[in-house]
């Protein structure tokens, strides 16, 4: 079976949780949506659900230190609540990272043909450009993490200089706001509209914890991975508040509601002639993110298949220390479902009311892990502390508590409005998916062969007496 080499420092998992989140790929894609849903309410949308996501990446620390594991919050359950839990939150995490790639795919070869000078290209078009995207993501991934991290570095970089541009350009061009620009009012706020910009902005705020599921690739397993999730948290937070009163000010709302790619919008409405280097800048972000959201999933089913909950053919590594399969299944995977929305109209509707309620189970994902810490403070922690240094219990309790009670609010709210906001049939959809959560629990109980944690020791995970004295007892 063999295990994950080790390469990740500080700054390669920074540096991956900042590239996950793609905030330009983000806005792209999902400015549309969300300035649809709330208006000029969309960045107290971001904030709202901000709050919780930072005091989850705060929580994954905590948890990191105990439970270095590249299954992460798959593996946390399993030791804290139980294996029946665990495969629940196993069948949220698959949901939630699976049924994020397809929407990554399509607007990857969209945005490659639209820097190229082909704004409309056909099915078949769409399908080669997706495919050239899924092939170079699986060479940066199946090559190991020292490729995955220089070439996510490389990415990053144009990235990050785009969104200093941005902010450089769009508030030396201020001016009078745009005829018909979003006009915002604490007085006039539609707290429908604002909810489900919240599960929107869930998908392009989440992506930090990766880092967490790169635990095992650190080289202080103990120490490093958590902080990188804190670090993309709070950064991705400061550049959606850069840019979208940009975005509002600067641009009609009703072009902004309706364009497929908000970012090139604003460029060649404000900055013509930087419009074809943000065109790059929004390749680069979706590439990154296309790579980096299948990183994670690949890394907890890695992790269920040492423990039986997936094939064991998940568990196997290459040569390059890196698991083969959950690299390559989700990905082909993917590119069946996009194929299935071009070509075959009868399955796009299916597959765009649960490509829409990929939010709904990325919230569930982290409410989980606040459920799980919880627990863990309640019941678990006076096993552990003799090991490791006391916490700040009432801080993490507090966060915890949170955490739950607003993703809980988030998620019953979007039950409510989501129908009207998003699609007709999304209630239905989601309750059917958690419904089949409950027959793959039940099965894996069946076969019984998932009954197993495969735990590290102290070891195997880095010499405890080496770890630093900010997590030893003294």
């Amino acid at each position: 079976m063999g295990s994950l080499h080790r390469f990740f420092q500080l700054f390669d998992l920074g540096t991956l949780s900042v590239s996950s989140v793609a905030p330009i790929f983000s806005v792209a894609a999902a400015g549309s949506a969300m300035a649809q849903a709330a208006g000029a309410a969309v960045p107290l949308a971001i904030v709202l659900i901000a709050i919780p996501f930072i005091l989850c990446s705060w929580i994954f620390l905590s948890l990191n230190q105990h439970f270095p594991n590249a299954g992460a919050s798959y593996h946390w359950s399993r030791r804290i609540i139980g294996i029946d839990f665990s495969n629940f939150q196993a069948w949220i995490i698959i949901l939630a990272y699976f049924w994020s790639i397809p929407p990554i795919l399509i607007p990857a070869a969209q945005f490659t043909y639209g820097a190229l000078g082909i704004p409309h290209p056909g099915n078949v078009l769409q399908i080669l450009g997706a495919i050239f995207w899924a092939v170079f993501a699986l060479i940066v991934l199946l090559f190991g993490a020292r490729m995955t991290a220089r070439v996510t570095q490389i990415f990053l970089v144009i990235e990050v200089l785009s969104v200093v541009f941005m902010a450089v350009v769009g508030y030396a061009h201020w001016g009078p706001a745009a005829v018909g620009a979003a006009d915002f009012s604490f007085n006039h706020l539609n707290w429908g509209g604002i909810v489900v910009c919240m599960v929107v902005a869930a998908t392009i705020v989440d992506g930090w914890e990766i880092d967490s599921y790169a635990s095992e690739e650190a080289k202080k397993p103990r120490i490093t991975p958590g902080w990188g999730g804190v670090i993309g948290a709070v950064s991705v937070v400061g550049y959606y508040l850069l840019i979208w009163p940009l975005l509002l000010h600067q641009l009609p709302l009703d072009k902004l509601s309706t364009t497929s790619d908000t970012l090139s919008l604003w460029a060649g409405t404000v900055a013509p002639g930087l419009l074809p280097y943000f065109r790059i800048a929004i390749i680069c972000s979706t590439a990154g993110s296309l790579w980096l959201t299948t990183f994670i999933l690949s890394r907890a089913l890695y992790a269920m298949g040492r423990d039986g909950v997936m094939p064991n053919c998940m568990a196997r590594l290459n040569t390059f220390g890196v698991p083969r399969w959950p690299i390559v299944l989700p990905i082909g995977l993917s590119m069946i479902v996009v194929a299935l929305q071009m070509f075959f109209p009868s399955t796009r509707d299916l597959f765009t009311l649960v490509l829409s309620a990929a939010g709904f189970f990325l919230v569930a994902e982290f409410l989980l892990d606040g459920i799980n810490m919880l627990v863990f403070l309640i019941r678990k922690h006076d096993a552990v502390h003799r090991q490791v240094k006391a916490h700040h219990h009432l801080g993490l309790f507090v966060a915890a508590v949170c955490v739950v009670t607003s993703l809980t609010a988030v998620e019953v709210l979007f039950m409510i409005y989501g129908p009207k906001y998003v699609a007709a049939g999304i209630d239905q959809t989601i309750l059917i998916l958690l419904a089949l959560s409950v027959v793959y629990v039940l099965w894996l109980k069946w076969r019984g062969k998932a009954r197993s944690t495969h735990c590290f020791t102290p070891e195997e995970l880095d010499n405890i007496a080496a770890v630093g004295p900010a997590l030893l007892r003294e």
